[in-house]
């Protein structure tokens, strides 16, 4: 487990360099992408200290049940929870803000890079050939549809003709 102490110091750091990049840089860096995955590795480890705490007091407060002052020892549980998950709560509330930073400028760098594709004048000259495509393929499926059509309406009378044809006189 991540000492506590040493969990704080790197959370505020953390924290510290998401906002300044948030506020500072419009530009993601893959030093961002890395921090947002330390971030990650952060929270599945709170994540962890939250389920043994979690496990703790529920063994305690089902034994609890075993003793004669049942709500007393519950309240003392209950207390002793609260101590171990409050410290926990604080670390994942920074770190829920860190990495909401981190994931915004994320997003605007993607959505920025999209935005500068859809305005490249090659891109939407493709896009512009691309549509001039798909539409005359619609157009040619359309005319083989058609043309089937005809076919199939014109078949009784083709074969109508074969078979006067291919009588003997």
């Amino acid at each position: 487990m991540i000492r506590l102490s040493s969990f704080r110091v790197c959370l505020s750091t953390a924290f510290a360099f998401g906002l300044v990049l948030g506020v500072g840089a419009a530009q993601a860096t893959p030093a961002q992408e890395a921090e947002l995955e330390k971030l990650d590795k952060i929270e599945a480890e709170l994540t962890l200290q939250r389920e043994w705490a979690d496990y703790r007091w529920k063994k305690a407060s089902s034994e609890c049940y075993e003793k004669y002052l049942v709500n007393r020892c519950l309240s003392q549980t209950r207390t002793q929870y609260r101590k171990e998950i409050d410290p926990i709560r604080a670390q994942e509330v920074e770190l829920n803000t860190a990495q909401r930073e981190l994931r915004k400028l994320l997003k605007d760098e993607r959505d920025a890079k999209r935005k500068a594709e859809k305005a490249d004048p090659a891109k939407a000259a493709e896009r512009a050939e691309n549509v001039r495509a798909f539409e005359e393929k619609q157009q040619d499926a359309a005319k083989r549809a058609a043309d089937l059509e005809e076919r199939r309406k014109d078949a009784p009378r083709r074969a109508q003709e074969n078979k006067a044809g291919t009588q003997l006189q």
